[in-house]
């Protein structure tokens, strides 16, 4: 099991990198669809939220399954928000 301290890094860096592909987008896109980054920037902010309360707050029992979870929880949640940045860049 990886260090709590290296899931949280994790986490950060690709919420991190999806908010900065929206800000991207508004800066080379004045306008188009601005309201749509902005809400890909507040589901991204609402997913690290969740997972760090998760992360933060772990069962007694199968602690390894829990963080196993979290991990593939965070890396569906990224990827669906890549896929709307995509979607929106088209």
């Amino acid at each position: 099991m990886a260090s709590l301290r290296i899931i949280k890094k994790d986490i950060d860096y690709l919420i991190s990198e999806v908010i900065s592909d929206c800000w991207t987008f508004l800066y080379t896109n004045p306008g188009k669809s601005s309201e749509e980054a902005v809400a890909i920037i507040n589901d991204a902010v609402t997913l690290r939220n969740d997972l760090y309360n998760r992360v933060n707050k772990p069962g007694k029992e199968g602690v390894k399954a829990h963080y196993k979870a979290i991990n593939q929880d965070l890396l569906s949640g990224v990827d669906s928000l890549f896929h709307r940045i995509s979607d929106m860049v088209k």
